[in-house]
């Protein structure tokens, strides 16, 4: 789940906990309305944390071969 499902559920859940006064029977929208609260806050907290644990990976060039690389520019600047 996504950050924007994540606050469309909380929103949603608002507005029936908070707004709606209908009644269906057997259904209390009010109940509704804040599990649904609750299953947008626990998917914003499972998005930020799979946000924060994604690892960057950089690759450089080992020392050595940058050395070849001055040496060579060094005897023929013309080479390259």
């Amino acid at each position: 789940m996504g950050i924007g499902a994540s606050i469309f559920l909380i929103a949603l859940g608002a507005i029936f906990a908070f707004a709606v006064e209908y009644e269906l029977a057997g259904i209390d929208i009010q109940v509704v309305g804040l599990v649904l609260m609750l299953a947008g806050l626990i998917g914003l907290v499972m998005t930020f944390t799979l946000f924060r644990r994604r690892d960057v990976v950089v690759r450089e060039t080992p020392p050595a071969e940058r050395e070849v690389i001055r040496e060579r520019d060094r005897r023929d600047p013309g080479a390259l």
